[in-house]
């Protein structure tokens, strides 16, 4: 009898083995987060054929600032995702010393694709490690000048570069988390002459942000 019960008993738990694995496979593999963005610009200035008018004579640089990030994953496995990191395009305000406030603005619209591990046993503290291709699409290129019309200056139409990519999540419970995470892309974009000297090459801005950041996240 008692066998009979010790079978009966592993036969009921071997049939459901199989909706376990079912559920496991079944789990929505769709993430989101919404997250604030500091972007600290890292500057790096070298002058181009002129000197006089250079980015790093002149001290063209972009100010930090904070912006809004929107960024969709797709895990193809429980450790393995990917994930796409959004926004709109964001004015940022470029500087020289030439004046005292801002020379301008240009647009940037900073899109980046990463490939992620997730570190998926340690409970609700699940960190993660990332990196892709970021594309920077510059708009709005010929709205700054080094103090006057007369000295119009334009930036380049993109930026392609590598992204790195650190951060954890933290899940409340099983759809809800907070999140912190740390980016680094490499971007620059090369500063010519518009008006005096239409396309003269004033030299590199090499931005490399940094990109410390905090959000909500969201699991299917």
């Amino acid at each position: 009898m008692r066998i009979k019960s010790l079978v009966a008993a592993m036969a009921a738990v071997a049939s459901l083995a199989p909706i376990a694995a079912q559920a496991q496979a079944e789990e929505n593999p769709w993430m989101l987060r919404v997250r604030a963005v500091y972007v600290d610009w890292q500057n790096g200035q070298a002058n181009g054929s002129s000197t006089v008018a250079g980015v790093q004579t002149n001290n063209i640089n972009a100010s930090n600032q904070w912006l809004p990030e929107f960024d969709v994953s797709y895990f193809f496995t429980k450790n393995i995702a990917t994930e796409l990191v959004l926004s709109y395009p964001q004015p940022v305000n470029i500087n020289s010393n030439l004046t005292s406030g801002p020379t301008g603005t240009v647009n940037a619209l900073p899109p980046s694709l990463l490939l992620q591990y997730h570190f998926t046993d340690l409970g609700a503290f699940k960190p993660y490690i990332g990196a892709g291709i970021n594309y920077t699409i510059f708009g709005n290129r010929n709205n700054f000048s080094l103090g006057g019309v007369n000295n119009a200056l334009t930036v380049s139409q993109n930026s392609v570069g590598f992204v790195g990519q650190i951060g954890a999540d933290y899940m409340i419970d099983k759809n809800w988390g907070v999140n912190v995470d740390l980016k680094y892309a490499t971007m620059s974009t090369t500063v010519t002459g518009q008006n005096v000297a239409p396309g003269q090459d004033l030299g590199k801005l090499t931005l490399n942000p940094l990109m410390p950041a905090i959000g909500v996240t969201y699991k299917f």
